[in-house]
C-alpha cells in the first residue's frame, strides 16, 4: 500500500474524520517541530560557537576593519567611512574606508565558515560614545574558541601596522578617551633642542622607569612616575612630551583641566582607565587652581573657573584608587603659583627647567636649519650675535626668525638678528 492509499484509507475511517486523528496530527506535527527547536537549540549550544562584540570594546572597529580587508571582501552591504590625509606634496588625499553595515554577512576564515551579524539599536544609545548601541556576532561550527583569538589578534597587529610610526592623540570624551584628529608621524627627539643634557636626563628617566616595573613590585613602590617641566612660554616643552612620546612609542591623553565639565570624580575616573603604552600630559597645570597660600584677593579671582580642587586633583595622581603604570607630565609657565604638595616627591619625582635659549641651544638649532662647508663657524657666529643683545629668546622665536629665513644666504640670517623681537 502506497502512503497515498494510506492517508485515503484514513479519511474513510470514522474515528479519524470525527476529529481525533486530525488532533492526532496536529498534535504529531506540535511535537516534531518543538523538537526540531530544541535540536537545533542542543545543536548551537554544543556545536556552534557565538562571540559578541559590542561596539564600546575597543577591537570592535579593529573587527570590521579586519572583516573588510581579510574576510568579507565579497560583501554586498557596505557603509562607508571617509576621512583625509594629508600627502607629503602638501595635497589632502580622500579617503574611502569600507565596512560591512547592518545585516548578515558569511566569510570563511581558519577552514570555517563564519556567520557575522552586525545589529544596531536605534532606540539604545551608548551613554559613553553618544551614539546608537552596535554589535557584530560571529558564529561558527565547532567548539574551538582559538579561532576568535586568533581573529581578533589579527584585527589586532592590522590596526597597529595603520598607526605604525606615528603618535596617537587622545582627548576626555565624557567618561572616556578617544582618539583626536589623525594620527601623527612621530616626531624626532633631536628636533627638539632643550639646553645640554636636559633631554638625555629625561629620556634615560623614562625608559629606566618603564624597564623596571619589577623592582617597583618587589619593594612595594607605586609603580607611576611624574614630571614637572617649567619655564617661559615657547621654550619647547609640550613640543618635548610630543617628541619624547614618539620616541617611546607612546600615544599622549590631552587633559584640559580648565574644562568646566570636569570634577574630581571625572577625573579620578579618566586617570585611571587611560589607554596604555600612553604619557597623560596636563598643560598649563597652574590654571587650573589656585595655591592654598595664595591672597583672599586672588582665590576670587579664579573662584568659579572649573570643579576640579586640588584635593582632587592629589588624590588621583597618588591616592589609594590611583593607577599604576601611568607616566604624567604636567607643564606651566609659572613655578611659583603650583602647590607645594602638587609638586611633592611622588606626584613629581623629576622637575626641569626649560628656559631661554643658551649658547649650546642657539648652535644646535642653527645647525639643523643650515649647512654647508662652515657650518660651525656660521653657528658659532650666529650664537654670538644674538647673546651680544643680552634680551632673552625662546626656541620659538628662533625657529620662527629660521622659517622666516630658511631660503636665505646664510649671512644675511646673521645680518638681521634684530628682527628676532619685531613681533
Amino acid at each position: 500500500m502506497t502512503i497515498s492509499d494510506y492517508i485515503s484509507s484514513l479519511a474513510d475511517n470514522p474515528y479519524f474524520g470525527a476529529g481525533s486523528g486530525i488532533f492526532a496530527l496536529g498534535l504529531g506535527a506540535a511535537m516534531l517541530r518543538r523538537g526540531s527547536q530544541g535540536a537545533l537549540i542542543l545543536f548551537r549550544r554544543h556545536f556552534m560557537i557565538t562571540l559578541e562584540v559590542p561596539c564600546r570594546d575597543k577591537s570592535y572597529q579593529w573587527l570590521l576593519q579586519w572583516i573588510t580587508q581579510k574576510g568579507a571582501r565579497k560583501t554586498q552591504h557596505l557603509s562607508v567611512e571617509t576621512s583625509f590625509h594629508q600627502k607629503d606634496s602638501g595635497h589632502v588625499q580622500t579617503k574611502y574606508d569600507f565596512i560591512p553595515s547592518t545585516g548578515t554577512h558569511i566569510m570563511f576564515y581558519g577552514g570555517n565558515w563564519i556567520k557575522v551579524e552586525r545589529t544596531r539599536e536605534s532606540h539604545t544609545l551608548d551613554l559613553h560614545m553618544g551614539v546608537p548601541w552596535e554589535t557584530v556576532t560571529l558564529t561558527a561550527f565547532g567548539r574551538d574558541k582559538n579561532i576568535y583569538f586568533r581573529m581578533l589578534e589579527e584585527a589586532r597587529q592590522l590596526a597597529l601596522k595603520s598607526t605604525e610610526g606615528k603618535t596617537i592623540m587622545y582627548t576626555a570624551d565624557t567618561n572616556d578617551w578617544k582618539p583626536f584628529g589623525h594620527p601623527r608621524q612621530r616626531r624626532p627627539l633631536s628636533s627638539v633642542v632643550l639646553d645640554e643634557g636636559i633631554s638625555e636626563r629625561i629620556s634615560n628617566d623614562c625608559k629606566e622607569f618603564i624597564q623596571n616595573q619589577k623592582w617597583y613590585s618587589e619593594r612595594g613602590i607605586p609603580y607611576r612616575r611624574g614630571y614637572l617641566l617649567h619655564g617661559p612660554p615657547g621654550c619647547g616643552k609640550s613640543s618635548y612630551v610630543t617628541a619624547l612620546a614618539g620616541e617611546l612609542e607612546y600615544g599622549i591623553c590631552l587633559l584640559n583641566m580648565s574644562n568646566r565639565s570636569m570634577d574630581d570624580s571625572r577625573l579620578n575616573g579618566l586617570l585611571n582607565i587611560a589607554p596604555q603604552q600612553t604619557i597623560i600630559l596636563l598643560e598649563d597645570i597652574d590654571a587650573a587652581f589656585v595655591s592654598r597660600e595664595e591672597t583672599d584677593e586672588q582665590k576670587l579671582q579664579y573662584r568659579g573657573l572649573n570643579r576640579v580642587t586640588l584635593s582632587g586633583l592629589l588624590n588621583a595622581l597618588d591616592g589609594v584608587a590611583s593607577s599604576e603604570g601611568r607616566i604624567v607630565f604636567m607643564t606651566t609657565n609659572y613655578l611659583d603659583r603650583l602647590d607645594p604638595a602638587l609638586i611633592r616627591p611622588g606626584r613629581v619625582d623629576l622637575k626641569e627647567f626649560i628656559g631661554h635659549c643658551t649658547r649650546y641651544q642657539l648652535e644646535q638649532m642653527y645647525r639643523r636649519f643650515y649647512d654647508g662647508p662652515d657650518l660651525l663657524d656660521f653657528a658659532s657666529r650666529f650664537a654670538d650675535n644674538v647673546l651680544k643683545q643680552n634680551r632673552p629668546v625662546s626656541p620659538a622665536q628662533i625657529q620662527g626668525y629660521f622659517m622666516i629665513h630658511k631660503l636665505s644666504d646664510q649671512q644675511k640670517v646673521l645680518d638681521n638678528i634684530a628682527d628676532l623681537w619685531k613681533n
